[in-house]
């Protein structure tokens, strides 16, 4: 599956520990305006936001930024300890459903700084391969779920038309025996 992608950002970014590390989330201008998040967990859905424009509290330990003019948010992680070490999510918030990018941060004990690309990614190129998973995923699940309930509807549908059926046979062996009735009275 080939999608436009409106955000792009390095797959693995490695710090050491103690020392900082910047991402860089490239978006396509159009998106200018719009809320950026830096957010932390596994799953995008489940992820926990840590910073977000435009007015974010940068902390002593971590800041966002937005070059607006250039179309690139930034992210700066300080005094990096083995917790930071997680999947992160650059996240653009739109109407609908938001854009997002995944992120692996691995701390090192070797101190150095090294900026790892899965690929020199464009602004258009494929989804990443977990992601997409994410997303087919999500899809999966609400097929399921409106396949289920299109089940327990037809079986609802079944039994009321099982039930109305049976009514109708009873309703019309009550009238044959009371036309029985009628005949053998008017024989006798």
């Amino acid at each position: 599956v080939w999608l436009v992608r409106s955000l792009s950002a390095p797959e693995n970014v490695t710090g050491g520990y103690g020392g900082s590390v910047e991402v860089s989330c490239q978006y396509d201008i159009r998106f200018r305006e719009n809320t950026k998040y830096w957010c932390k967990g596994p799953l995008y859905i489940l992820c926990e936001i840590i910073l977000k424009t435009p007015r974010n509290r940068d902390n002593m330990k971590d800041s966002i930024t937005d070059d607006k003019e250039a179309g690139v948010f930034t992210v700066t992680i300080n005094s990096l300890s083995k917790k930071d070490e997680d999947r992160y999510w650059c996240v653009i918030a739109k109407e609908g459903k938001n854009i997002y990018a995944p992120v692996k941060l691995i701390v090192s004990p070797t101190g150095t700084l090294q900026l790892i690309l899965h690929q020199n990614t464009p602004l258009s190129t494929s989804i990443t391969e977990k992601s997409q998973n994410i997303v087919w995923w999500d899809t999966l699940r609400w097929i399921l779920f409106i396949l289920l309930l299109a089940c327990l509807v037809s079986m609802h549908i079944a039994l009321w038309r099982m039930k109305s059926a049976k009514k109708i046979c009873q309703h019309q062996q009550v009238q044959e025996q009371n036309s029985n009735v009628y005949d053998i009275e008017a024989t006798t």
